[in-house]
């Protein structure tokens, strides 16, 4: 049983080398030829950039839901043991 764990692995470790062989060895896309360069490197996509205002309040507000829910449960349970 042993040996065929040995066996295996090594042909694991194997198919990931050769498979991580084309992703280390690939070239990065070229930049895109408008505004770029001109007066400094453009921002990626164009524009002014990439909106954080809705992410972050999604973040907080479905953090401030999982804190909630963990305090109801944790009341809930501490309720159960002293009845």
């Amino acid at each position: 049983m042993k040996k065929h764990f040995i066996i295996f692995r090594s042909l694991l470790l194997l198919a990931l080398v050769f498979a991580l062989q084309n992703v280390s060895f690939s070239q990065p896309p070229p930049p895109p030829s408008t505004n770029h360069g001109s007066q400094g490197n453009a921002p990626p996509g164009g524009g002014e950039g990439a909106p954080v205002g809705d992410g972050l309040f999604f973040l907080v507000a479905m953090a401030g839901l999982y804190g909630g829910k963990k305090i109801y449960d944790a009341r809930k349970a501490v309720g159960e043991t002293e009845a």
